[in-house]
């Protein structure tokens, strides 16, 4: 018996066959892995400057790791009615919505249009963190 024989996996997809070894099986569960570590980090990051940028407003930090009431207080810091969240919810207006709350909530924090467009909607996790560990301060009214 060969050992590369030994070592190969037959994967059959729409009626083709294809032969992998096992050191191609361990390239594609290692990229996968990365993947996977790369959204872990998206993750913490996200939770970590939300966290900051919640207490800046001084809104209680835990309010980031509740799904959907993070949204609804995180429109209330930009000034926006909380529910308008719900819009979040609708295909293509979620995009629209998204990019006002970007500009919302810089403004908010005193920094400019483009810096909400640009850092808050494009980049949103590195936006976050500039402005949940930066000098900005919160100058904006939250929605009551």
């Amino acid at each position: 018996m060969n050992l590369t024989t030994f070592a190969q996996n037959t994967i059959t997809i729409n009626g083709e066959t294809t032969t992998l070894t096992s050191s191609e099986s361990v390239g594609i569960l290692g990229f996968f892995a990365g993947l996977w570590l790369l959204w872990l980090a998206y993750i913490v990051f996200s939770i970590i400057a939300g966290w900051k940028i919640f207490e800046k407003a001084e809104e209680e930090g835990w309010k980031i790791l509740i799904p959907f009431y993070n949204t609804y207080t995180l429109f209330r810091i930009a000034g926006r009615n909380g529910w308008g969240f719900l819009l979040m919810l609708i295909p293509i207006v979620n995009l629209f919505v998204a990019l006002m709350i970007a500009i919302d909530l810089a403004k908010h924090y005193g920094k400019s249009t483009m810096f909400g467009v640009i850092a808050l909607f494009l980049f949103q996790p590195i936006g976050m963190l500039i402005l949940g560990f930066g000098d900005s301060k919160y100058v904006g009214t939250k929605h009551e």
